[in-house]
């Protein structure tokens, strides 16, 4: 089938095609062409199933209407549902949205960078790996629009969308003490990520208040590279070495999934053995039997804020520096009953 032009809607229209440009440009109120040529070359333009050349278009105006994501991992359910926010909340606004994962590899994340600064984005929304910074630095430096989501750089002048994970982290520990648990231990990864370094002083310091010792051996670090398997085998010697635990926070959905199968081939029963809290929820933690409590990020909101603050950046042409911190959501349910005396 032949593309249809903008020479092909004039000629149907009885227009030229200078006006037809400027209507499928959304100028035409701005330059005083009446209501009904606007909608009778609107209407031509659909009856012809007329599509834009987007990369002539990105020449006259400057953008692509794309915007680059970057995130840990796609498959998580956490990002999995982020990227879906972020895609439907771009829409609206007529951007398209590139996903790319990192799989928190410092040199997988430079490189789908690269990938998306190739194709000239209008804009950009990561979640950085450690060794990131440079790079976003550079972009600060070229005054990219750019939104950091879910962590942030402590040095770097960039907006950011986040949740307190400290609080997240503080309040299930709190309730943990509350519950009459005494012997709260944290599995977490191993980085230098602020959001998992709150998460690790939001512990501590509810252990403190509550006089609770903070013993470090009570703390377990898995690298991010750790496959599935991997992880579920150090749980499970971490869970023999110290027999005396009896609560658990998790500090990833992923890492949660597969503590709950550490313990089940260890033949421990949640609630009635160990307590559980998890970060993050799912449809797992929700239907498992006991059910789950977990700290529910507010991914919705996170994924708005993300893609309005990075718009207003690229449509007003100036880079405005946000912060926003979101609340977490203590959900509980039957993983932390009161312990018996």
């Amino acid at each position: 089938m032949k593309k249809v032009s903008l020479k092909d809607i004039a000629k149907k229209t009885g227009v030229s095609v200078t006006t037809v440009s400027i209507v499928l440009n959304g100028n035409g109120k701005e330059r005083k062409i009446s209501e009904k040529v606007i909608a009778k070359i609107e209407r031509m333009a659909e009856k012809l199933y007329y599509r834009p050349n987007q990369f002539a278009k990105s020449l006259r105006t400057g953008k692509t209407h794309t915007l680059g994501l970057i995130v840990d991992d796609i498959s998580n359910f956490f990002f999995a549902h982020l990227s879906k926010i972020v895609e439907e909340e771009a829409d609206k606004f007529g951007y398209t949205v590139m996903f790319c994962s990192s799989e928190n590899d410092e040199g997988k994340a430079r490189n789908v960078l690269k990938i998306l600064l190739d194709k000239q984005m209008d804009g950009y929304l990561i979640a950085p790996t450690s060794g990131m910074l440079p790079d976003i630095l550079q972009l600060i430096k070229e005054k990219k629009p750019l939104v950091l989501i879910d962590r942030f750089f402590q040095t770097a002048t960039a907006s950011y969308v986040t949740l307190d994970n400290y609080k997240g982290a503080y309040n299930s520990v709190d309730y943990f003490a509350k519950q009459g648990y005494k012997n709260i231990a944290l599995i977490t990864n191993e980085t230098e990520q602020i959001q998992m370094q709150e998460r690790f002083e939001g512990y501590k310091d509810a252990l403190i208040n509550n006089r609770l010792a903070f013993l470090p051996k009570l703390v377990k670090k898995i690298s991010f590279k750790s496959h599935d398997e991997k992880i579920v085998t150090q749980i499970e010697r971490f869970l023999k070495d110290h027999p005396d635990i009896d609560a658990i926070l998790f500090t990833s959905n992923n890492l949660g999934v597969s503590g709950l199968e550490s313990l089940r081939n260890l033949r421990k029963k949640v609630a009635n053995d160990i307590g559980v809290i998890c970060f993050d929820d799912n449809d797992l933690f929700r239907l498992a039997s006991p059910g789950i409590s977990v700290v529910s990020q507010p991914i919705k909101q996170i994924g708005k804020n993300a893609v309005r603050i990075l718009l207003d950046q690229i449509e007003n042409k100036k880079i405005v520096q946000k912060h926003v911190v979101l609340s977490p959501n203590l959900i509980i349910r039957d993983s932390t009953p009161a312990r018996q005396n």
